[in-house]
């Protein structure tokens, strides 16, 4: 659950996205872990609102997957409205190529389809019956020359889709980083003003894009800040957080953040302080 521990069990490296992919993906991230025998290290995360195409040797979410070694596979993870955990063990990799909230739906056509979902990529977006061996070997050289042939892929598999749709990724992405960014926005009738549309119009382009509602999104943005408020283990004032990130109250805060991460935001604070 702490974020703090990480480093002690995998290394995190990310990379820029190549200019042919801006507004369409956020960056591209590799982990890298290689543990004793019989220990096991369980990473809960609140995901950033994106969809993933990950290659490599990860195993599947939950507490307690499989016994690996796991296979070289290529998935898509959804958007994950919840907590969800990783439990690494052995020795593996999983390179990633995050997308912007919005930015998926330039490669398929309803992106709520995948939300809360783990699928193997094939069926979803054509990137080639090789790319997870290619990728596996570029990653013998370097992970940016891993990092290139998975940015290959995916302007690949944008080759036959309308521009039109293209666009409109990218600019649901900009509407969304708005969301992100500006802590004056609080409803989707904020958003929707400063996008220059109307709350049911940006409900249908987020659900087909991003694959969740703009409401959730300014939610998860928000439940995002709170974590990194305490991310050191500092002592926070809640009260003052929750009107800094738009809540109507502190209780409002604790309830959703609670719901999300399965923990307080007291309690939470506490597991990041060092032992």
């Amino acid at each position: 659950m702490a974020p703090r521990r990480m480093p002690e069990f995998a290394t995190l490296s990310r990379f820029e996205a190549q200019v042919e992919l801006a507004g369409l993906v956020d960056w591209f991230w590799c982990v890298e872990w290689d543990l004793p025998s019989g220990v096991v290290h369980r990473q809960r995360v609140l995901t950033q609102p994106g969809v993933n195409v990950s290659v490599g040797t990860s195993p599947p979410p939950g507490d307690d997957p499989p016994p690996g070694p796991w296979p070289l596979t290529v998935m898509v993870d959804g958007v994950a409205t919840r907590m969800t955990t990783r439990a690494l063990s052995g020795r593996g990799f999983n390179l990633a190529a995050k997308s912007t909230t919005g930015g998926f739906g330039a490669w398929i056509d309803d992106v709520s389809a995948l939300t809360d979902t783990t699928l193997p990529a094939a069926g979803i977006i054509p990137l080639g019956d090789t790319l997870a061996r290619d990728i596996a070997d570029a990653a013998r050289t370097s992970l940016s020359a891993a990092v290139d042939v998975l940015a290959s892929g995916l302007l690949g598999a944008l080759h036959d889709r309308p521009e039109e749709r293209i666009a409109t990724a990218r600019e649901v992405a900009r509407i969304a980083r708005v969301a992100e960014t500006d802590r004056t926005i609080r409803r989707v009738a904020d958003l929707a003003a400063l996008a220059g549309s109307t709350p049911r119009t940006l409900q249908r382009l987020f659900a087909r894009y991003a694959g969740v509602s703009p409401t959730w999104v300014i939610r998860r943005f928000r439940l995002l800040e709170a974590a990194e408020f305490v991310r050191d283990g500092e002592h926070v004032e809640w009260s003052a957080v929750a009107a800094d990130l738009g809540y109507s109250d502190q209780a409002h805060l604790v309830r959703d953040f609670t719901a999300n991460i399965g923990t307080s935001p007291a309690a939470y604070a506490r597991a990041q302080r060092p032992d």
